[in-house]
This record gives structure tokens, C-alpha cells and sequence, in this order.
């Protein structure tokens, strides 16, 4: 059997169990938010925090990234809002921005993780390989929906866009007579399960003081953005002949850049000033009830030592001056 010249586009992007619609997209998201809560559990065990937290933390941040990136999407791409009323809300027909998703999430995120009493440095560093996983799932999501495909290729890894998805994808019309395109989510899901594997690998290997891993997160993911935009050619603003994702990339990767070279020029921490990294709520009550009730931190004395006067009436020196009633 001959192999196909090109990628294939999926002929369908949705099915049925019963009255019930799924699509491909949104089951795309559901099974990368899945893969990320498992792999932060992993990672945020093996440095000693309580994994159940984890749950907790998505529970909250993961709601927060899709309404951060539906709005994102609104007001960088109006005109690709459906026609309907609902149509700012349709999630299910694409238009999630990353850049909104991931902003919102971090500081709900970053919110919950205060309010637990988390080392929210060690926990970035955490979840950093775990979104990559999760972004990379997201965009087969792309692919059945057969759109953010990138400029005309002859490459045999080219991919097979219908005519009406090159139209509703609101491509120059110079190329709506081409059919075949730079598959710009391949490209993507492979750099993110790749970064990922990298951000792995420096925080086994190497000394990355936290939040390092997540800052290298920012800056590697915004700088393959430059390129993938370069690449793209579905509707979006343009400012200065450029998409309005290459600036927001640029300066993200010139932030992530700049943020890690930070966190690597900090002193280390004392010793003994280096805080636990997922201190138990229950434990830091005692812990906080313990210093209110004895702020010099020293044991109270033994109750027989309290007692010891009392067990020697017979010196006169000894009950005179340690009379309990005086």
C-alpha cells in the first residue's frame, strides 16, 4: 500500500453519543488538561509537596485559562467570531489565545497557591513541563478543526486543506487555490513535548534555581511562536507588515529571557532559612499555635521538675524560699 503524499485532513471533527455532541476539539483540551494534572502530580511529589493540591489548583485555574484565552481571542481576532449571538462564547468552533489563557491561569493559579501556604516558586517549576504537555495535546485539537495551518508547501508532510476551511480560515485569496499547507500544529506539538522534555531533563541535570524552569517555559515557547507565526498565514491583525502574535512573542521571549537570568543571579538561600516547600495547612497551625505559646521556642520544664520543692519539706532553707502559696 502506497503511502499518502500529503497529511491528510480528518473528515469529521465532532461525533455523537446519543443527543450528546463531542468534539474533537474540546476533547483535545480535556485529555491535555488531564495529562498535565497527572505529570504535576508527579513532579510536585518528588520535591516533597502534597499532590492532592494539585487538584485543587486546576480546579480553579484550569476555568481561569479558558475564559482568559476566549478573551483573548475577542479582542485580537473579532472578525473571527461566529456570526450568532453566542458567538463570543463558542469555544467548541476554536479561538483559544494562549498568551490570555496562560496569563489568567497564572494568577489564579498563583492565588490558590498563597492562599495553601505552597512554595509557589517550586510549584511553577512544577506544572512548567506539564503545560507543555498540555498545549501540545491541544493543538490535534487544531488539526481536526483544519485550521492555524501555515503557508502553501509542496514539503511531503504538507497538509490537505478543503477549500471551504481555506475560506473560513480568512486566508489571502492568493492562496486559496493552493491545497496544500505548512502543518503548523505538527510543528508545535512536537517543539512542546520536545521543551518539555528539555525543562525535564535541566531540572534533573543542572542547578536551576526556581521559578528558572517556568521563566525557560516563557522564553522557549514565545521564541518558537516567532517562528511559527512567521509561518502562519490565517487572519489576524497586522501592525507594521508583522502579525500581532510576533510582537507579543518577542517581548515574552525577551521577558522569559531576561526573568531567568534573574532568578540564576540570586543568592542562595541560608540553610536554615530555606522554607519547606508544601508545608501541611494542618502543620503550620501547630507550628503558629506552638511560637504564640512559647515565643523563645524553649520546651517547657518537666512536670516532676515543677514539682521538686514540694518533695523536700524537711530542709527549712528549701520550703522558706519555695513556698507555692507565698
Amino acid at each position: 500500500m502506497a503511502l499518502p503524499a500529503n497529511i491528510p485532513s480528518p473528515s469529521i471533527n465532532s461525533f455523537n453519543i446519543g443527543p450528546l455532541v463531542v468534539h474533537f476539539y474540546a476533547l483535545a483540551y480535556l485529555v491535555g488538561i488531564a495529562a498535565a494534572i497527572i505529570i504535576t502530580r508527579r513532579r510536585w511529589r518528588a520535591v516533597g509537596g502534597d499532590p492532592d493540591i494539585v487538584g485543587d489548583i486546576a480546579l480553579w485555574s484550569v476555568p481561569a485559562g479558558i475564559i482568559g484565552g476566549r478573551i483573548y481571542f475577542d479582542i485580537t481576532t473579532p472578525m473571527n467570531i461566529p456570526h450568532v449571538w453566542y458567538g463570543v462564547f463558542a469555544i467548541w468552533d476554536g479561538g483559544l489565545g494562549i498568551w490570555g489563557g496562560i496569563a489568567l491561569a497564572t494568577v489564579v493559579g498563583l492565588w490558590r497557591l498563597r492562599r495553601h501556604g505552597v512554595n509557589t516558586a517550586q510549584f511553577m517549576d512544577a506544572v512548567a513541563p506539564a503545560l507543555l504537555v498540555a498545549q501540545g495535546i491541544g493543538r490535534i485539537g487544531n488539526y481536526f478543526n483544519k485550521e492555524l495551518f501555515g503557508s502553501p508547501t509542496s514539503l511531503p508532510w504538507g497538509l490537505e486543506i478543503p477549500y471551504q476551511y481555506r475560506l473560513s480560515g480568512g486566508i489571502p485569496d492568493k492562496y486559496l487555490n493552493f491545497s496544500t499547507f505548512q502543518p503548523t500544529f505538527l510543528y508545535e506539538l512536537i517543539f512542546d513535548f520536545a521543551w518539555a522534555a528539555v525543562l525535564v531533563w535541566l531540572g534533573h541535570h543542572r542547578k536551576i534555581k526556581p521559578p528558572g524552569l517556568f521563566a525557560l517555559y516563557v522564553f522557549g515557547y514565545s521564541a518558537y511562536r516567532i517562528f511559527e507565526e512567521s509561518l502562519r498565514i490565517d487572519s489576524s491583525v497586522y501592525f507594521l507588515g508583522l502579525r500581532l502574535n510576533t510582537y507579543i512573542a518577542s517581548a515574552l521571549a525577551l521577558i522569559g529571557l531576561l526573568w531567568f537570568w534573574r532568578i540564576q543571579r540570586r543568592p542562595d538561600p541560608a540553610p536554615d532559612a530555606a522554607p519547606a516547600p508544601d508545608p501541611a495547612p494542618e502543620a503550620a497551625t501547630d507550628e503558629t499555635a506552638d511560637e504564640t505559646a512559647d515565643p523563645a521556642g524553649e520546651p517547657e520544664p518537666a512536670s516532676a521538675s515543677a514539682s521538686a520543692p514540694s518533695q523536700q519539706p524537711h530542709e527549712p532553707q528549701e520550703s522558706h524560699d519555695s513556698d507555692p502559696h507565698g
